[in-house]
């Protein structure tokens, strides 16, 4: 998590687990995507089907036993939370008898990738053909609400070098 333009490249961090991996920003809305394409940062109600969404997928996931690796801003932890556990708190899945559901929560380590408005800025303006034009970023700081405890996470500098900041997400992991 953390704002746009500063995650980790995915491929590298997958090949060295072997796990799915799924871009957020692959199944925002073209509703969110034309807001955003023209210079209007979204709100909680752009977001939240969006992040249910993304919780669905996440679920059906780990419960088919897959691991996986989600890049998302994930800014508020509102937003982690219904990551985890969908947006009433309380998802239901089948128990494999047809009989009785159960509360579902998708396991997840907040990666929280920190950098200066600065650094993060001059990746993005290095990015091309993204939906999220530069002028937004600072309203992803403003939004930003850093995890912390009881979050399950990690924070780790954008000013390290790839392969430190990869080593330390496998090290959690593992």
């Amino acid at each position: 998590m953390g704002h746009t333009a500063c995650h980790v490249h995915p491929l590298t961090l997958l090949l060295k687990l072997g796990w799915k991996f799924y871009d957020a920003d692959d199944y925002h809305p073209e509703e969110n995507r034309t807001k955003m394409g023209k210079g209007i940062p979204l709100n909680d109600q752009d977001r939240i089907p969006w992040l249910c969404n993304l919780h669905d997928i996440l679920l059906r996931d780990v419960a088919s036993g897959q691991h996986v690796v989600l890049a998302c801003s994930g800014l508020k932890k509102m937003y982690r939370d219904i990551l985890i556990r969908g947006k009433d708190g309380t998802p239901l899945k089948s128990d494999g008898t047809g009989k009785d559901k159960q509360p579902a929560e998708v396991k997840l380590l907040v990666v929280h990738l920190n950098g200066s408005f600065e650094v993060i800025s001059g990746r993005l303006l290095k990015r091309k053909g993204h939906f999220m034009p530069p002028e937004l970023l600072q309203s992803q700081f403003d939004t930003l609400e850093p995890p912390s405890a009881p979050e399950n996470f990690i924070q780790i500098s954008v000013d390290k070098n790839l392969s430190e900041i990869i080593a330390t997400i496998v090290d959690t992991l593992r």
